[in-house]
């Protein structure tokens, strides 16, 4: 199934900014999340075919949120990318476990996010 609709997850407007305008200008329908708990619901309301889920955030927190969407019937065959600036190895594997199918640190590589994002669809 080709990924047209993207919900964004970040606590920063500037990164949900930057990668909605990247995502926007390379043909992709965007939907922003600013925690995780807002991931959850829009998730479940929204059904977007791919998210970028980050990590460090108040309240839910990335890999909980991840956790807990790729968990639930609903909204379990909906992949997650981790978009982080958490690059340790061992934050990679941690991401992976609960449920992402990819992960890319922060600052973003803009051409290796599209790959990845293509390569999900």
């Amino acid at each position: 199934m080709p990924i047209s609709k993207i919900l964004v997850v970040d606590d920063s407007p500037t990164e949900r900014h930057f990668l909605g305008e990247l995502l926007t200008k390379n043909g992709y329908q965007v939907i922003m999340a600013e925690s995780g708990e807002e991931a959850l619901s829009k998730s479940k309301q929204l059904k977007p075919d791919l998210i970028l889920m980050d990590v460090v955030m108040p309240g839910l927190n990335g890999f909980q949120a991840t956790r807990a969407i790729t968990k639930e019937e609903e909204t379990k065959n909906i992949p997650v990318i981790m978009c982080t600036s958490k690059g340790q190895e061992t934050d990679k594997v941690w991401g992976m476990r609960q449920g992402a199918r990819d992960y890319v640190v922060k600052p973003v590589n803009i051409e290796e996010l599209l790959k990845k994002i293509a390569a999900l669809g």
